[in-house]
């Protein structure tokens, strides 16, 4: 009974400290709060939002079925995941954190997939999405467009590693059931095709909302979801200012800077791991600033940066899992494991992939990130197209793996 109180009166604990140091700093955590809404609405929300309906949407109609139905080919024998796992890696590669939570939960809620399955699928296609990694991180923060190559390697590469591992994970746990009609691989293309419209036009069925219930529910449904995110946004950047003003952060850096000098790094890459372990934005923003390290040490912190994605996505990712009977602890292990790789393949690929003569004369901070254009709703037309197009051709990559896999075991 003891033991069972002791994580309680901790959060009590932390809780109260947290009210005096909000009235001793007050001024510090309003500017604190006034830029986790800035980063909030000017950046993820416009940027999240049409994916998190649109996703909805899609399950609705019964478009990821029918994707699910011509992937089960590739996605059973290289992840233990069902084929409608396919359509959560393109979305949330595409579309970045939490993207692949919110799937995978609504996967989960509909009985698509199991909860070792759904385990499974939110570890690897939790990711940054392309956007963020090449506009913000590459250009906006190292002012060098060439170590985009080398960021993307590691950090897609590494997740795609992580599907691999993650995929002894509960071994002995059912899997979700073959359709019967694809228990065989025989047919041609054309039978193949005809089952994924079957699929569909059952779950459109089975589902049943007309057309405008269908959007207002996954309007309501996402924005919902954009609220938590923008809470857990404000609330993480008011606790790290807190953590900087009371000079916690500068002990930390120190003990850390000698951890890395240890461990034959330099020293200078404190302030990214220590940021980045709290905030991805913060940890990318200050590799990028670390040019004592050298480029090659500022590509390890951010690959590490970008996969560990700072304990804000993983509280996001906590409150979408809450939903459902999936398990954090899988999750936080498969961070833990997605950025010791993403930061072993950036030290290797660094050499092959190095950029030439790419340097750009400025660097970038997330403010002025966002003010090139006035805000983030003025580049909402264009993440989203690039996003999409994103999608679509990771998809297109999957359906013609699966289609070669279908063809060779016929």
């Amino acid at each position: 009974m003891k033991r069972s109180r002791l994580p309680m009166l901790f959060v009590v604990a932390f809780a109260l400290l947290f009210i005096v140091l909000l009235m001793l700093y007050p001024s510090e955590a309003l500017q604190a709060s006034i830029r986790g809404i800035a980063i909030w609405w000017d950046v993820l929300f416009p940027s999240l939002l049409p994916f998190f309906i649109i996703s909805e949407a899609l399950l609705g109609f019964g478009i990821v079925h029918f994707i699910g139905s011509l992937l089960d080919p590739i996605m059973r024998p290289l992840f233990r995941v069902p084929g409608v796992g396919g359509f959560v890696v393109a979305m949330g590669y595409a579309s970045g954190y939490p993207v692949g939570a919110k799937l995978t939960s609504q996967l989960r809620e509909q009985k698509l997939i199991t909860r070792a399955e759904g385990e499974r699928l939110v570890s690897f296609t939790t990711s940054s999405d392309p956007i963020f990694l090449i506009g913000a991180v590459s250009v906006g923060f190292f002012g060098n467009a060439g170590i985009a190559l080398t960021l993307a390697a590691a950090h897609y590469g590494s997740g795609l590693l992580l599907g691999l591992f993650m995929r002894f994970h509960d071994r002995q746990a059912p899997a979700t059931p073959l359709p019967a009609e694809d228990s065989r691989i025989r047919g041609s293309i054309w039978n193949m095709l005809r089952h994924a419209f079957h699929a569909m036009h059952q779950a459109r069925i089975q589902d049943g909302r007309p057309l405008g219930t269908l959007l207002r529910d996954a309007v309501q449904s996402s924005l919902k979801l954009m609220i938590v995110v923008g809470g857990l946004v404000v609330f993480f950047s008011v606790f790290m200012e807190m953590l900087t003003v009371t000079h916690v952060m500068e002990g930390w850096n120190v003990l850390l800077a000698a951890a890395l000098g240890w461990l034959k790094l330099s020293p200078s890459l404190a302030e990214a791991f220590s940021g980045g372990l709290f905030e991805v934005t913060i940890g990318s923003q200050a590799a990028g600033s670390a040019t004592n390290a050298g480029l090659h040490m500022q590509a390890v912190a951010a690959a590490w940066v970008l996969s560990w994605a700072g304990l804000s996505v993983h509280a996001q990712i906590a409150s979408i899992l809450n939903q459902t009977d999936l398990r954090y602890r899988p999750f936080f292990f498969a961070r833990f494991i997605h950025s010791i790789i993403a930061a072993v393949l950036a030290y290797y690929l660094y050499p092959w992939l190095a950029p030439k003569s790419t340097q750009l004369p400025t660097l970038i901070t997330p403010v002025s990130l966002q003010a090139s254009s006035g805000s983030g709703w003025g580049m909402i037309g264009i993440s989203a197209s690039q996003s999409l197009l994103t999608m679509v051709g990771i998809c297109i990559i999957l359906l013609l793996l699966s289609f070669i896999i279908r063809m060779i075991r016929r």
